[in-house]
């Protein structure tokens, strides 16, 4: 009878102790899932020298430090239109666990974080802060937030939709 249930135990025991969070496919060319312990850092400091106070208080592109020097890009989390700074600035100059899709084309590799953690034990969290933190800022849902995003349209008023002031868009 207990050999029955020793693997429901086993499974139970090292369930708990293990990540359930994994990267999901978004059928990307080049995509490969990946779990990946890095260093965040500001990737102006990285690679000018030119460096800021925690990492520029999200106002600069982070970077993913691997242990043999390689930078990765994170290009990318799971907001719609939304880069991954505001998942990353809370851990300048720490190492973290991402979990994600390395993203290889031609000479370019990007990371698409999904997911992340604070080494050595910290909790794993979803890559979702952008939007919780545009609708904090902005008191309203952040369902296609750059809908309503007031820089956006200020920019668009500005530019046009085309992103060429005084060329009108004419739809076909």
């Amino acid at each position: 009878m207990m050999k029955r249930f020793l693997p429901f135990l086993m499974l139970s025991l090292t369930g708990f102790s293990t990540p359930i969070q994994a990267a999901d496919s978004w059928g990307i060319n080049g995509e490969e899932k990946a779990r990946i312990q890095v260093t965040v850092v500001d990737l102006l400091c990285e690679l000018t020298g030119n460096c800021a106070d925690n990492c520029g208080d999200g106002t600069r592109q982070l970077g993913l430090l691997q242990d043999d020097g390689t930078l990765l890009l994170p290009a990318k989390n799971n907001d719609i239109f939304a880069g991954a700074t505001a998942d990353l600035i809370p851990f300048c100059g720490k190492k973290i666990e991402a979990d994600g899709l390395l993203i290889k084309k031609d000479q370019i590799t990007m990371f698409a974080l999904q997911f992340k953690r604070e080494l050595p034990d910290g909790k794993w969290s979803r890559a979702n802060w952008f939007t919780k933190d545009w609708a904090e800022r902005n008191g309203q849902d952040a369902d296609r937030w750059f809908e309503k995003d007031p820089t956006i349209k200020a920019e668009l008023e500005r530019t046009g939709i085309l992103g060429l002031p005084g060329v009108p868009y004419v739809p076909q």
